[in-house]
């Protein structure tokens, strides 16, 4: 059987270092993890405001695949540390913010031809 879980946590006062433990029951961590673990699974992209009315507005079809390729841009992005990506295939652009998996804007193909994209540390093709 697992115990409680004790940390202790260094502190300075006035000078002088005290410990100071904490306790937080066993069962919190395990359900903790299990959450992380599902929402990691569970996990897909997701289009700003912004992004589903430039879409609508390109006519920019968001298809059941075409988010699971832009899941799996994010994944692979993450996976390199990039924060902001430029995904694209050859017809369609997208800004995607990785840490919250979401779709800043959307662009088609002619939009892409006079666009300087900025503010970004990665590319990824679909």
């Amino acid at each position: 059987m697992v115990g409680p879980i004790h940390s202790l946590t260094q502190t300075t006062l006035n000078g002088q270092q005290a410990a100071i433990q904490t306790q937080c029951p066993a069962g919190d961590f395990g359900a903790v993890f299990q959450q992380e673990l599902e929402r990691a699974q569970t996990r897909q992209v997701a289009f700003s405001k912004h992004a589903l009315s430039r879409a609508e507005e390109r006519g920019i079809e968001v298809t059941p695949t075409l988010l699971e390729r832009l899941s799996d841009s994010v994944e692979r992005a993450e996976a390199k540390g990039a924060t902001n990506i430029l995904a694209l295939d050859q017809s369609l652009a997208f800004i995607v913010n990785v840490p919250n998996g979401r779709v800043i804007t959307a662009l088609s193909e002619e939009e892409m031809k006079d666009s300087i994209f900025t503010n970004i540390d990665g590319a990824v093709f679909l």
